[in-house]
């Protein structure tokens, strides 16, 4: 979330970057620094009448020590209207810190300068485009018939099981599947980021922390019993691996990278773009998740941008990179760059990947802090993105390998695989 400071110091500043979300800032703006002015006062004469109470308590033992009761006494009743005072202000003061902090959570983060207006994916900026669109035989089928004509995912069984968004994987279709996992994993570990296996499950402090919450709760499948989350993306529990953490600046940058499934309720999807495996409720993805100190971390996104690339140049798909729109945004980040891979058999583009710097707005939530070299504490910045979500990399290489044979594998998958050709 955006710090009260920051909103006071840059107010006019951060109302007219927030115009390209098309969000109005104005009236919510004023409504944090009134409730910042009232918590402020509200301290302040909490703080005083602690002080006079702490005070007159020592004037009390000196009273009675000197065998003054009467004055002690009346003191004493002083003492007891102040308590009750620093009780009073203190429920004020707890009530406007929370009525605060959730006003400063329906905030999102400050664009970019370089973030291009708009209200939706169609205003997005495409910036980079590789690898030629091939050309499929007369009668080439979409991944999902591909998938049944081969018998490598059972769309069917798993709406049997459990329904429709949770497919179930056959033979050389859960083979390839966990080639990728191993491939991406892999990639990311040559590159330098330290593998972890993390938590499918989060409590809500790290559903806040990350900015899932309460942003995108209706997205989240909730355990009720237990008041846990399923996690819509590794970034949750790997980031929040780190919250409450005060590090040191030789520690920085810390680079992770870890394999989950994924829970997305992806509520209000509808239509033929939702078929196979354009969108699911529970997905394979592989992430990479990078903490920087502030002045490093656009090189880093930058960085994260051209790894995704060498990961799609060896796969050989072709694929494009877009920067997102105000209006398309996500709620946490200040910059994203959106890959997209061409699935041929359906004519569009398809998403596998958003690489995101979100500054200090996670960490600000996260009391995520390192001490500089001078021992001053600085709030850490955090950036994340795909490498890669599996549905899409797959749909596409079904798609974009199919032959009036088989299905080819693409030749860096082949080691991992065990065989070539489906």
């Amino acid at each position: 979330m955006l710090h009260v400071t920051d909103i006071r110091d840059h107010k006019e500043e951060y109302i007219k970057a927030l115009t390209k979300r098309n969000f109005d800032a104005s009236e919510v703006f004023e409504n944090v620094l009134s409730l910042d002015e009232k918590r402020r006062s509200t301290q302040a004469s909490l703080d005083n009448t602690l002080a006079e109470s702490n005070k007159l308590s020592k004037e009390i033992g000196m009273l009675y020590k000197n065998g003054e009761t009467q004055k002690a006494n009346i003191l004493k009743e002083r003492t007891g209207k102040l308590k009750e005072e620093s009780k009073n202000l203190q429920e004020v003061l707890t009530t406007t810190v929370e009525e605060l902090e959730q006003l400063l959570y329906t905030i999102p983060n400050i664009p970019q300068d370089t973030v291009p207006a708009g209200k939706s994916e169609d205003d997005n900026e495409e910036v980079f485009r590789k690898g030629a669109i091939p050309v499929l035989a007369a009668g080439s089928l979409p991944h999902w018939e591909l998938a049944k004509k081969y018998d490598i995912i059972d769309f069917e069984l798993g709406n049997k099981i459990t329904g429709a968004g949770f497919p179930v994987y056959k033979g050389k279709g859960s083979r390839l599947q966990r080639a990728l996992i191993n491939y991406f994993l892999d990639k990311n570990t040559a590159a330098g980021y330290t593998e972890y296996q993390v938590p499918h499950l989060v409590n809500e402090a790290s559903g806040f922390g990350t900015g899932q919450l309460p942003d995108k709760e209706g997205q989240m499948y909730h355990v009720g019993v237990d008041d846990l989350y399923l996690i819509p993306t590794a970034e949750v529990p790997v980031t929040n691996m780190f919250r409450d953490s005060l590090l040191d600046e030789k520690d920085l940058p810390i680079t992770c990278t870890g394999y989950t499934p994924c829970f997305r309720r992806e509520a209000g999807s509808y239509g033929a773009h939702v078929r196979g495996l354009n969108r699911l409720h529970q997905f394979d993805k592989v992430e990479i998740v990078r903490l920087e100190k502030a002045e490093d971390s656009d090189a880093a996104l930058d960085g994260m941008v051209e790894h995704v690339k060498t990961i799609l140049d060896e796969l050989k798909l072709p694929y494009r990179i877009l920067r997102l729109c105000g209006g398309d945004l996500g709620f946490t980040s200040t910059l994203t760059y959106d890959f997209e891979v061409f699935s041929t058999a359906q004519d569009r583009w398809l998403e596998i990947s958003s690489v995101s710097n979100f500054k200090t707005f996670q960490a600000n939530r996260l009391k995520l802090r390192y001490k500089d070299k001078d021992g001053n504490k600085q709030l850490t910045h955090t950036l994340n993105g795909s490498a890669l979500a599996l549905p899409r990399v797959l749909a596409g290489i079904l798609e974009n390998y199919q032959t009036e044979d088989g299905i080819n594998i693409p030749e860096v998958l082949v080691p991992y695989c065990g065989f070539d050709k489906i």
